[in-house]
């Protein structure tokens, strides 16, 4: 029991948040607190019914309390947890904004694909930036065959394929994660000039740490916008 208190004490604190809502929201369902209907996303509920949570908690609803709720929880919380304190390192700020550029990007595709719950494509979203990020990390699928970390949302998706799920949820995760990896590492190095900066609320609400990791290439914003790197 210490051990596991001290795990989640020690992540940081949008990987802590994130995961204690998403359990919070999913258990309140299982245990009928509340309903997934009054969490889901409904683009007609918010802008006509003004319920503008939904816009929200349809990012913190796994599904039901089973095996695919733990391998959802596993994977959130361990890439999650691998941006905020690697490429993320000392710059929540960043981290959180590329959260909610994600979580932008998936709402306004929604309404077109007829997905109600979003944290699935966020989750993958982050696996994806993550794998980008990590190009030379070799990794293992079930001690079947070897591929390096890029490859990881691609074999995760074949995975989940295989077992009868749908591609779309993944597909837009993979999608947000590549645009916003384009944007934040790829079009800086090109041009010498950055179109997402992170805002001074969030600055100001997250200071950044005098000894934060910018990776190479990307724009700092306490540099007037200079291309580290």
């Amino acid at each position: 029991m210490t051990s596991l208190e001290e795990w989640y004490k020690q992540m940081p604190v949008i990987t802590r948040s994130y995961l204690t809502l998403s359990f919070l929201t999913t258990a309140s369902c299982a245990l009928e607190i509340i309903s997934p209907f009054s969490v889901y996303f409904n683009a007609r509920l918010i802008f006509r019914k003004l319920q503008v949570w939904r816009l929200f908690t349809n990012f913190f609803f796994f599904g039901h309390m089973g095996l695919d709720f733990l391998f959802h929880m596993f994977f959130l919380a361990r890439y999650c947890r691998l941006l905020e304190e690697g490429s993320f390192r000392g710059r929540t700020a960043d981290f959180f904004y590329m959260l909610l550029f994600g979580a932008t990007l998936l709402t306004s595709i929604a309404p077109f694909v007829n997905i109600q719950f979003l944290g699935s494509s966020l989750t993958f979203m982050m696996v994806y930036v993550w794998g980008r990020r990590n190009q030379n990390v070799n990794m293992s699928f079930l001690g079947l065959f070897n591929f390096n970390a890029p490859w990881l949302p691609w074999v995760l998706l074949l995975f989940s394929v295989m077992l009868g799920s749908s591609p779309v949820v993944d597909l837009l995760g993979m999608g947000a994660g590549h645009i916003y990896y384009f944007l934040e590492d790829v079009y800086p190095r090109m041009s010498g000039r950055r179109w997402l900066k992170t805002p001074n609320a969030l600055l100001s609400l997250f200071p950044r740490d005098e000894h934060a990791y910018v990776p190479p290439g990307a724009v700092d914003n306490q540099f007037r916008g200079r291309v580290v790197g």
